[in-house]
């Protein structure tokens, strides 16, 4: 926990990653994984959610959750998370090649919100 506490430039980082990646008139992530730019990977066939979005945010919510420790801090925090996870994917409308989908965005939603119990039980087990 200390570690995470210490050295928030991880959690700057991740920021800064993220953005970056959500910026990119390409999917980095789609060319790299998948050698695909049109792949697109969903946890089933009924309920379309981008599972890639899923596990960036729940990475990103981890180390986030991880760094800011404090009541008051993870509530800010929760509300940042979700409020980029909601710009970013509404940039998508402005950058060309790539288009807002509403499953990327709950895919996004779910993540962060993985991320926060992860983090709770996280913290729960080890304090």
């Amino acid at each position: 926990m200390k570690l995470f506490s210490k050295f928030k430039l991880i959690f700057y980082l991740l920021n800064l990653i993220l953005i970056s990646f959500y910026l990119l008139p390409v999917s980095i992530v789609k060319l790299f994984f998948y050698n695909d730019l049109y792949f697109y990977s969903q946890i089933n066939a009924e309920f379309k959610v981008s599972a890639n979005h899923i596990y960036v945010f729940i990475v990103f919510s981890f180390v986030g959750f991880l760094t800011y420790v404090k009541l008051n801090h993870l509530i800010f925090l929760s509300i940042y998370l979700i409020f980029i996870s909601v710009i970013l994917e509404l940039t998508h409308l402005l950058i060309p090649y790539r288009g807002f989908e509403l499953a990327d965005l709950f895919g996004n939603i779910i993540g962060v919100l993985i991320g926060l119990i992860i983090s709770f039980f996280y913290k729960k087990i080890y304090n």
